[in-house]
């Protein structure tokens, strides 16, 4: 079985700002790329990606980046199984998390993905607390 990546909100930023950790992302998308492992983001997390752009750039670059966004390799989960519904609900009362946060988490948990991530403040209590596996682009 072909490893399973759930990308996060902050690890697209990143790859679509040339930040710290694109590589990283470059090279897991590359992987998908080439059929090695599998990408999905929620759409809520792609939602954040959106909105983000949209307040720091405008709507015209917001859905230029959403156009080339939607030719990368991996899936877009448009729909919440009842599953993730119920791990993201009990991830974000049980920590200091956002919504779009704890439905990453939750994808990767129920899952058994591994969730690519920039983040670190947001999630060191998840990792030390859950059985959620992390592939981090910055340290």
């Amino acid at each position: 079985m072909r490893k399973l990546y759930i990308l996060d909100a902050c690890a697209l930023i990143a790859f679509l700002q040339n930040e710290a950790g694109a590589d990283d992302v470059t090279a897991v998308l590359r992987s998908a790329s080439d059929g090695e492992v599998m990408i999905f983001i929620n759409g809520i997390n792609l939602l954040e990606v959106y909105y983000d752009i949209y307040r720091n750039v405008g709507k015209k670059k917001a859905d230029e980046e959403l156009s080339m966004i939607k030719k990368l390799p991996f899936r877009i989960n448009t729909e919440l199984s009842n599953e993730v519904f119920l791990e993201a609900g009990r991830l974000k009362a049980s920590h200091k998390i956002s919504l779009a946060d704890s439905i990453a988490l939750a994808e990767a948990s129920i899952s058994e993905g591994i969730l690519l991530t920039a983040d670190h403040h947001e999630f060191d209590a998840v990792e030390k607390n859950e059985k959620i596996r992390f592939h981090r682009i910055r340290s």
